[in-house]
């Protein structure tokens, strides 16, 4: 190029200019045809219709319906299985599937959540990040929480405090929580307060709740809510008194009440101070654990309580003596269930409920835990809580259930579906 002259650069650079001119020249004669002929521009129309029907020669990939719903923010999260755990202290998490799968294919096992010495994981169940969680106050408040809306966690995470989710006041404590999938009409909350009166209320009043909270029963000053169960329609329940009182009844003899209701009796009280420290729903080939004060304590079988009408003084469920003292609480327990005892001096023992034989009803029970005793031998220990804990067991169960669920879902999904994978 350098070599060449001056004005042969300039000679290819105008012939270009030329070609450039002599071919709009005919685009522009082209355009002006077709502007000019209406038989033309149909022709174009159909070239192109037809290029584009074989291009996209397929079935239409969406539906188009006549009417629109509005987006929420859990229409664009998946609904996948997940694992809920809830510590002794109240800490909360959740652990995705695939938290599990992977443990599985090369680990142990599950090893739970890293608690500190005196927490346990207390609550352990499967869930869907589309399934609902109601907190119950012992001030009578329920508060709703989506699961997804739970923070997650790895395994050996000790999760989020659940004070921190919910709006709750300073005096207010959470009393009981259950899981919802739906808020299906029939099924009923069974609310149970400390001076013995109880409440039903239909599931579907509480399927809107503020995230305020929401009134779930009238509980007035001086009394707490203390134990909240979800039942069928069909169910007996059981409440537990501190004078070892208990009395069984029929879930239909209490009526279906609005969310703003007080409740009815659910059981006398013969002393003033009385209270209700405990109530379960009856199921088979499950017994009731009675632990008192000062250690001692006993399981019976459900069949020794006679169902009797709601409101009246109920029977002996165990001897409260000088020996025993109160009743603590009263758990509804399995033969491979553990259980943890704490007394006011902050010692913890933990063990299998195998370890409580079954007796009868009227009984004083034997001594489950030994506590502190002065020169004298007086007891200066006594015992304040009782909680069933979530054995490996449990933990290994509810794993395989959830990876089970899963893995069966996408064998059964057809393989063009793989919004799941």
């Amino acid at each position: 190029i350098l070599e060449m002259r001056l004005y042969q650069p300039t000679g290819l650079e105008r012939a270009k200019i030329d070609a450039e001119y002599k071919e709009l020249l005919k685009k522009i004669a082209y355009y002006k045809s077709v502007l000019a002929s209406e038989e033309k521009v149909r022709q174009i129309i159909k070239e192109e219709l037809a290029a584009l029907k074989e291009k996209y020669n397929d079935g239409r990939r969406t539906d188009i319906i006549a009417s629109t719903t509005e987006m929420r923010v859990e229409d664009l999260i998946a609904n996948e299985g997940c694992i809920i755990t809830i510590s002794h202290a109240g800490y909360i998490k959740r652990v995705p599937v695939g938290t599990y799968r992977s443990q599985r294919r090369g680990g142990k096992g599950v090893a739970g959540m890293d608690t500190r010495e005196e927490d346990f994981v207390q609550h352990l169940f499967t869930a869907s990040t589309h399934d609902y969680l109601l907190f119950f106050t012992t001030a009578g408040r329920c508060f709703w929480l989506k699961v997804y809306e739970i923070p997650t966690g790895s395994r050996t995470a000790r999760g989020k405090a659940i004070v921190n989710l919910l709006d709750m006041s300073s005096e207010e404590e959470i009393a009981d929580l259950i899981r919802v999938k739906d808020f299906e009409e029939g099924r009923g909350v069974m609310m149970v307060t400390r001076n013995g009166t109880v409440k039903k209320t239909d599931l579907s009043a509480f399927s809107n709740p503020r995230r305020a909270g929401i009134i779930a029963i009238d509980v007035r000053e001086g009394n707490q809510l203390i134990g909240v169960k979800l039942t069928s329609g069909s169910d007996e329940i059981v409440l537990v008194t501190r004078q070892g009182q208990s009395i069984r009844f029929d879930e239909k003899d209490v009526r279906f009440m609005g969310r703003g209701a007080r409740g009815v009796k659910g059981i006398t009280l013969k002393k003033e101070n009385d209270a209700v420290v405990g109530v379960e729903v009856v199921t088979d080939r499950a017994t009731l654990l009675l632990i008192c004060e000062n250690g001692f304590g006993k399981r019976t079988d459900f069949s020794e309580y006679r169902v009797q009408r709601r409101g009246g003084k109920g029977i002996i469920a165990i001897r409260t003596s000088k020996r025993n003292g109160m009743v603590v609480q009263g758990l509804r327990v399995h033969d491979n269930d553990d259980i943890v005892i704490t007394t006011a001096s902050g010692t913890t023992i933990r063990m299998p409920v195998s370890d409580i034989r079954t007796i009868g009803r009227a009984t004083q029970g034997v001594r489950i835990i030994n506590l502190g005793k002065d020169e004298k031998g007086r007891i200066i220990d006594r015992v304040v809580d009782v909680a069933r804990m979530i054995s490996e067991h449990e933990e290994e169960q509810a794993e395989a259930e959830l990876v089970g669920e899963d893995t069966a879902n996408a064998e059964s999904a057809p393989e063009k579906e793989t919004d799941k994978e």
